[in-house]
């Protein structure tokens, strides 16, 4: 290598996007918000591999084996748990963060495969609700838009108490997407920043919760199951004490989850990767003889049947989507890469979903912008996907002998990293090691 060659060599410490964050801060002054999720390299669910079956294993034939996906939610104490055909569901995004078409597009796509979706900050609206077979009402801190009348409308009511992108902080809708509809939703100051709390106001932890779950509870006549959503913080305590304070259902976000506005510092460096925090809060629910009994919901990255089908095999019950699902709608699609090159970017890397410029109309309150959305079709789109996401799933578990996807294992699986193996509790591929066991 000559010497020219070599000093043109980046340093890792800082490469050219270390120095341009630099560069922008110093100009600026300001911290780094943005939307979607991390960019640094981490350990995910791609450093496992199914082992499939061979000699040892017995595989089912596709075209002739059923293989169930049905999952049922919440049958600890409500007395109408929620039913799913496939086990994967929408994740909470906001009307407010989303135009109202994608919030109907989210709707019919969820309900035509027979799966749920979820509102959100600042309250349920006509659009989602009317197109939902199946609604999940989010409660959360700031009770931007919370009414008694909507949470007897949902299906199920889930307690935020942290997301993936940003455990331990709070929500952002920035003011260009406060409009008239969404300032009177929120009861806020159209056109004003709004930065929600990062805890909930009338509770501190989890024997106050199990007030606020009895009080949920009666609101709705013991009908609907109650979820608590946590970032993959502390998985495995968390995951035992939502089960304490009375969970039918707990969302575990790992930090790929993704986000329509939050500091850039979040989005990187807080949190656990979705591999990490499965098995952890998988082991919690054993550990008090809840596993199946309390359902897991994993969050935070999916992308693929193969990344539902590990999800699962660590002992998930199902998984949620919601970047995946933005992509489907038609999020960063390239028929609109002239307007991403006005915006300074281009289809694909397009991250700015606080800023309410979204030329696909998704990400957006501009009215004019939210009109390239048909929700109809935008609809089907997801529902092609979801069809996709559950197929590749039943392949994956039919590979490995199984009639339902939740019969999928640990042993099923192998990792192709020492990191991985520690995190997931599996055997490093072609040993029977798994670090940090004896």
């Amino acid at each position: 290598m000559s010497d020219m060659n070599w000093s043109l060599r980046e340093s890792h410490s800082f490469d050219r996007n270390t120095i341009a964050e630099i560069r922008r801060a110093a100009q600026t002054g300001l911290y780094r918000i943005r939307g979607f999720g991390a960019k640094r390299q981490i350990p995910t669910l791609d450093d496992l591999v199914f082992l499939g079956a061979s000699m040892s294993r017995y595989p089912l034939e596709g075209y002739r084996e059923r293989c169930d996906t049905s999952v049922t939610l919440g049958a600890r104490y409500a007395s109408k748990p929620i039913q799913l055909k496939i086990p994967i569901t929408i994740a909470g995004m906001s009307f407010g963060s989303l135009s109202a078409n994608a919030k109907e597009a989210l709707g019919r796509g969820a309900s035509e495969v027979g799966t749920s979706t979820t509102t959100g900050d600042g309250g349920m609206t006509p659009e989602e609700r009317g197109h939902s077979t199946q609604l999940i009402y989010q409660y959360l801190p700031s009770r931007y838009g919370m009414n008694p009348d909507d949470l007897r409308k949902a299906d199920a009511i889930e307690i935020v108490v942290g997301q993936g992108a940003k455990p331990g902080g709070g929500g952002m809708l920035l003011g260009q997407k406060i409009t008239e509809r969404v300032a009177e939703m929120r009861t806020l100051p159209e056109g004003i920043d709004q930065r929600s709390a990062c805890r909930h106001p009338d509770w501190t932890g989890p024997d106050d919760l199990a007030i606020k779950i009895l009080e949920l509870r009666e609101i709705t006549k013991w009908e609907k199951p109650i979820y608590i959503k946590c970032g993959a913080a502390r998985p495995y305590y968390d995951t035992a004490l939502a089960v304490k304070a009375g969970a039918d259902v707990v969302v575990m976000d790992g930090m790929q989850g993704g986000t329509a506005a939050t500091q850039d510092v979040f989005i990187e460096h807080v949190g656990l990767p979705t591999l990490a925090a499965i098995p952890l809060a998988v082991q919690a629910l054993k550990d008090l003889d809840m596993h199946r009994k309390v359902q897991l919901i994993v969050g935070g990255g999916i992308r693929s049947g193969a990344d539902v089908a590990k999800a699962l095999a660590l002992g998930a019950d199902a998984v949620s989507i919601g970047t995946a699902a933005l992509i489907a709608l038609g999020d960063n699609d390239p028929a609109f890469e002239e307007d991403y090159k006005k915006l300074g970017t281009r289809a694909g890397f397009w991250e700015d979903y606080q800023d309410g410029s979204d030329p696909a109309g998704i990400t957006t309150q501009n009215p004019e912008l939210a009109k390239r959305l048909d929700p109809v079709k935008a609809g089907r789109r997801l529902a092609n996907y979801l069809r996709v996401l559950t197929l590749e799933t039943q392949t994956l578990a039919r590979a490995n002998g199984k009639s339902h996807v939740h019969n999928m294992e640990p042993e099923d699986l192998a990792a192709l990293s020492v990191e991985a193996a520690a995190m997931a509790g599996v055997p490093l591929a072609g040993t029977s090691w798994i670090p940090g066991q004896s």
